[in-house]
């Protein structure tokens, strides 16, 4: 009898059938999701599907039936990469020694993110809709995070209490401007300075 399950992996005892095609189809999806999100950091969001499906290792097929189009495949990878940012602030703020080592440490996630975003809103430009509806979704996950930072360091005496995520966001955003015209720019230099001018003892 035929498995259902990929060539070379048995499957599990008492698994439905169903069951495992659909791991083996999230595990693809995942994949092709990293590897989307590796090549739109060297060649943007324009860079062929092909280039893609052969990062993945899967085929273009297997690509174009999880993302019909383009515009499918670019909201999905910053859904998922809006997500992991999201996820990684508690995560941090439990393991560090000090809030301010949290915020530091998302703030590093956050801008990889944004450096990585070259050419998503020309990507969505026929689909406003859509892009608006990411870029909400960007502020409904990442602000609370930033906000319990903030919090967190502004309590533990470690900066200023007042600093508003939003603000903090956006100046990130901005020192973030340019990056992909000018390989001599490194926004991360600039945004250190940032941070260290929230803390209420810099260099602490």
């Amino acid at each position: 009898m035929a498995s259902d399950s990929p060539a070379g992996e048995p499957a599990e005892p008492g698994e439905p059938p169903s069951r495992g095609k659909r791991a083996d189809a999230q595990r693809n999806r995942q994949t092709v999701l990293t590897a989307a999100a590796e090549v739109f950091v060297t060649s943007g969001v324009d860079a062929p599907i092909r280039q893609i499906a052969s990062r993945a290792g899967v085929g273009m097929a297997t690509i174009y039936r999880h993302f019909p189009t383009r515009a499918d495949l670019v909201t999905a990878v910053y859904e998922h990469q809006i997500e992991a940012c999201a996820e990684a602030g508690p995560a941090l703020l439990a393991e560090a020694d000090r809030p301010f080592d949290a915020l530091c440490a998302w703030v590093d996630l956050f801008t990889d993110f944004l450096v990585t975003k070259h050419g998503l809103a020309d990507a969505l430009q026929s689909d406003s809709d859509r892009f608006a509806a990411l870029h909400a979704h960007f502020l409904d996950r990442l602000l609370p995070v930033c906000a319990r930072l903030l919090d967190a360091a502004a309590e533990s005496g470690d900066i200023r209490p007042g600093i508003r995520p939003y603000e903090l966001m956006r100046g990130i955003g901005n020192l973030c401007v340019g990056r992909d015209d000018d390989s001599d720019y490194d926004p991360r230099r600039l945004i250190a300075v940032l941070l260290r001018g929230l803390q209420t003892r810099p260099g602490a």
